[in-house]
């Protein structure tokens, strides 16, 4: 079904995912469960949508994740006011324009708590310069009617962009103002309170941590900026370019100087501490150097695989952020051999949904 969104619901539902995660991890004796709640409506920094063309009218639709049928969207309470705001302002822009209307079958919007907005437009055709004079007029009537924003049209190997392909968040954490640069089409935290409060949590209950921070899967360094503060170094590793790029613009933008970023997989990170090989992008990287008492690790989906869950064991205190508790339970099989669990979080990352995210933080028994 989709999203059905209303606030006099939330708390019934957020119950229950607190619910089950508690009977889910009871057999690892946690202790009591903090929970992050999030904002009933508007928690949302980005949504995609199909668009749909019927004779001279433009609409978005969404399809039903159970039945799979589609249904027409008219305003989308679950993302932010900025992005509902640009939602019918940009189809009454591009309606009048065959130009701008054909072969468009997708509009992605990517925002921020900061107020930057990006909107990409994806098209079953090649586009050119009669395409973005006539894109720019529509991203300055937008912004006639109070909506900056930057523009970009996507086909097939190409890629226009009116602005920039990035917007610029910044978060408060604890007593910090964090500044990330967030690039559309790349990951990032959908829900920006939500993300505010995980960072805060993990600043936390890493407080008196010694030594220095390994993570593996920081993404743009999100994590890694927040607990810099915490250790000596950080030594982050993340496999996508763009979130490299990302992260060492983050450190600049940050003045953070004790932060490293390496553009690897867990897996092959995993192989280049146990000498199975060598790289040629840790040229200049003592490995060894590096007194990393803490490991963190926020994994896809699918989890920890068999030869990174031995890796973490090996660290005294783990930093485990999972949107997927079934994945999380199996990696905990074996982490609760040798850690106990000493803190536990759930952050309702998407609501109305079944989808929870969970933080755990492991010390040696």
């Amino acid at each position: 079904m989709s999203t059905v969104v209303n606030p006099h619901t939330y708390q019934a539902q957020l119950d229950a995912k607190v619910s089950q995660l508690q009977d889910t991890f009871a057999p690892f004796n946690p202790p009591s469960l903090d929970v992050f709640a999030s904002e009933p409506e508007h928690y949302r920094m980005r949504a995609e949508f199909r668009v749909w063309h019927q004779d001279d009218d433009l609409y978005y639709i969404m399809f039903d994740q159970a039945t799979k049928q589609q249904y027409r969207v008219d305003h989308f309470p679950i993302a932010s006011l900025l992005i509902n705001q640009a939602m019918p302002a940009l189809l009454e822009a591009l309606k009048p324009d065959p130009v701008l209307r054909r072969s468009l079958f997708q509009v992605d919007f990517l925002s921020s708590l900061s107020g930057e907005l990006v909107i990409s437009l994806l098209y079953h055709r090649q586009l050119d310069e009669v395409w973005q004079d006539a894109m720019q007029a529509v991203r300055e009537l937008l912004q006639q009617q109070g909506i900056h924003a930057s523009i970009i049209g996507r086909a097939k190997k190409q890629k226009w962009v009116l602005g920039q392909d990035y917007v610029v968040e910044k978060l408060q954490v604890a007593d910090n103002e964090l500044i990330y640069q967030q690039v559309e089409n790349s990951f990032t935290q959908p829900n920006g309170r939500m993300n505010e409060k995980m960072l805060g949590w993990a600043l936390e209950v890493t407080q008196g941590a010694s030594g220095d921070l390994l993570e593996l899967y920081c993404g743009n360094g999100n994590f890694s900026l927040a607990l810099a503060p915490n250790f000596n170094r950080v030594l982050a590793t993340e496999i996508a370019s763009s979130s490299v790029k990302s992260a060492q613009y983050n450190i600049a933008a940050n003045n953070i100087d004790n932060v490293t970023i390496l553009r690897m997989s867990a897996e092959e990170f995993t192989q280049a501490m146990r000498g199975v090989r060598e790289f040629r992008r840790l040229k200049g990287i003592d490995l060894s150097s590096y007194n990393c008492n803490t490991i963190l690790v926020d994994p896809p989906r699918a989890g920890l695989d068999e030869e990174t869950v031995k890796l973490v064991q090996e660290y005294d205190n783990i930093l485990y952020v999972s949107c997927n508790p079934e994945t999380l339970q199996k990696n905990l099989a074996t982490l609760s051999q040798t850690h106990t669990i000493s803190q536990f979080a759930l952050f309702d990352q998407f609501p109305y949904t079944h989808h929870v995210e969970a933080g755990v933080y492991l010390k040696r028994r």
